[in-house]
């Protein structure tokens, strides 16, 4: 049995409290191992750990810390198909996803151990005469990071990596639909490297885990990829006790096409954006806003793409998407198209679904007053809502409360910028489609896609340090008393 079988990661492997989840195929429903559950008694007694260690973890040079997340990130490339495989089996995914996985989380990792080599601060003038300010980065001390099960690897690994080289401990709780690829794999690793004691807690559980460390005095921050439902609540929470938090929540995300746009690469990039990992990302492309001048040739050239796509079981198949993630989720899909099509929506692909393999999707004539326009949908679905101007575009776009990610196809860069310029969006990308992330790049949304969600490069640093001045002079000022 997996070293991990029915346990959490917390100093070492130890049994978990809070009792033993099965981990299953979203395929078939085998079962794939057992993990440890986490309770609340878990979570203390890894906070109070954590704190201990932090201390120490922090006091190492900084090149340390960096080596060893470094040398994490070699153990992920010697073990990448090992990875993928789990991405495969516990998460759906297409084997080319659980590659592209493990390969966009080793550069983050390596991206992460960089950040411990730029500058922690500066220097700044003082109208005291004499006097030296310094402001310098410091860490914020336990970071909670609560991880989601669709890219479970990298969206975990997004906060660990920089909390961890910026001198911080971290309790990382992933969901238990994916708790090996977003949980023990992550544990092994980091074991493998010679992480201190106390440094790294890898509990699974549920809403009583995540519950625990968002109330948990002991714990600094919450880093929280998820829905913006739960995102609403921990916010909340937090708020209350005066706890850092970043928040990168859902979305509903737009690819606008303009009359002058290359239809086939629009196509494309419409087919990616839309039904990768069956459309299980919150950068997904949801809203499809065409101009009425080439909308029903963009509809007919996305449908055909869209019914060339083969949907099936990755482990066995050469398929393109593979199974939802759970039942309820294939429920919540197929009542958004089904509510959009009795509406007055046209399927022109897909639109059914056996077990949990749901096909790719293409509806035209979706109105903004449909759910399917309004809601995340998180599945193979593209929507198409016919615009008659740019400005009915950019309308359209803003008035959904989310803002994470956009998309726009025009061959006029000039006015494609001035479009990006005017939405609500935290990301956008020009003749591109709205799944995109580097390393390097500030990563996060605006509105309800997002609180002070930015990962990334020096984003990162803002995320898991605080900002401390301190001041000095030569001799002690004279004071009038």
């Amino acid at each position: 049995m997996p070293i991990w079988s029915g346990k959490v990661f917390s100093s070492g492997w130890v049994e978990a409290r809070g009792g033993a989840s099965d981990v299953t195929d979203p395929s078939n429903g085998d079962l794939l191992g057992v993990v440890g559950i986490a309770n609340g008694e878990d979570v203390a007694a890894a906070a109070q750990s954590a704190r201990r260690a932090q201390k120490e973890w922090a006091a190492i040079p900084f090149s340390e810390r960096a080596e060893i997340v470094r040398k994490a990130a070699e153990k992920l490339k010697e073990r990448e198909n090992e990875f993928a495989d789990w991405n495969v089996r516990e998460c759906g995914a297409i084997r080319q996803k659980g590659l592209w996985e493990a390969g966009i989380t080793y550069q983050q990792m390596h991206q992460a151990a960089s950040l411990a080599f730029l500058p922690d601060g500066t220097s700044l003038p003082s109208t005291v005469a004499g006097r030296l300010n310094l402001c310098h980065r410091v860490p914020v001390g336990v970071v909670g990071v609560i991880a989601p099960w669709n890219f479970p690897l990298f969206l975990a690994m997004r906060s660990v990596a920089p909390a961890l080289v910026l001198g911080n401990a971290v309790i990382l709780k992933p969901d238990p639909q994916t708790a090996v690829t977003g949980g023990a794999l992550i544990a092994e690793i980091f074991s493998e490297a010679g992480i201190p004691d106390g440094v790294i807690h890898v509990l699974p559980g549920g809403a009583e885990a995540g519950e625990s460390m968002v109330t948990n005095p002991g714990i600094d921050m919450i880093s929280f990829t998820g829905s913006t439902e739960v995102g609403r609540l921990i916010g909340e929470k937090c708020g209350r006790m005066l706890k850092k938090v970043a928040l990168e929540l859902g979305g509903n995300n737009v690819h606008i096409i303009l009359p002058d746009a290359d239809l086939d690469g629009a196509a494309s990039c419409a087919a990616w954006g839309t039904f990768l990992h069956q459309g299980q990302v919150c950068m997904a492309a949801g809203r499809h806003l065409v101009h009425r001048d080439i909308a029903q040739e963009y509809a007919e050239k996305l449908a055909l793409r869209a019914r060339n796509l083969v949907v099936g079981d990755p482990k066995t198949d050469q398929v393109h998407l593979g199974p939802l993630v759970n039942d309820k989720q294939v429920a919540h899909v197929h009542a958004l198209v089904e509510s959009a099509q009795k509406a007055g929506a046209k399927i022109l692909a897909g639109g059914t679904y056996q077990d949990r393999y749901y096909q790719a999707t293409v509806l035209m004539d979706v109105t903004p007053k449909m759910d399917i326009f309004e809601l995340e949908t998180f599945g193979p679905v593209a929507p198409i809502t016919i615009v008659d101007s740019v400005e009915e575009a950019i309308g359209l776009a803003n008035s959904s409360e989310y803002g994470l990610a956009a998309s726009i196809h025009t061959k006029d860069l000039a006015a494609g910028l001035e479009i990006a310029r005017n939405l609500k969006t935290g990301m956008v990308h020009i003749n591109d489609q709205p799944i995109n992330c580097e390393p390097h790049v500030p990563f996060g949304g605006m509105g309800a896609s997002g609180s002070s969600g930015r990962f990334g490069g020096l984003a990162s640093i803002d995320a898991f340090t605080q900002s401390q001045w301190i001041s000095m002079v030569g001799k002690p000022a004279t004071y009038p008393f």
